[in-house]
């Protein structure tokens, strides 16, 4: 981001109140990660905000993994990366 690269900040809402953070950028996809190399888990959008917004990051989109509907049996179509941010939801990083 420092040599002006700014890539496309992911915010995957995961089961329980817990979301991932993913950067798209040119030459791939990224996942945020802790000291141990897990994938970092935010309980909250704010969190996220407080993490990236003092390295200029100023908004983020909001995603959701697949849904298979389990009750009658319809497997999931695993979805494009580019379908899944194109369907995303815009998100402000601002904390106050």
């Amino acid at each position: 981001m420092a040599q002006g690269n700014n890539p496309i900040v992911e915010i995957q809402s995961i089961d329980m109140g817990y979301y991932l953070v993913r950067f798209h950028h040119a030459h791939g996809v990224s996942q945020l990660i802790d000291e141990d190399t897990y994938p970092r888990r935010f309980t909250g959008t704010q969190w996220v905000s407080r993490l990236l917004a003092p390295l200029g990051v100023t908004h983020g989109l909001l995603t959701w993994p697949e849904i298979t509907d389990e009750m009658i049996g319809l497997p999931a179509q695993p979805s494009d990366p580019n379908d899944v941010l194109a369907h995303g939801t815009r998100v402000a990083f601002q904390t106050r």
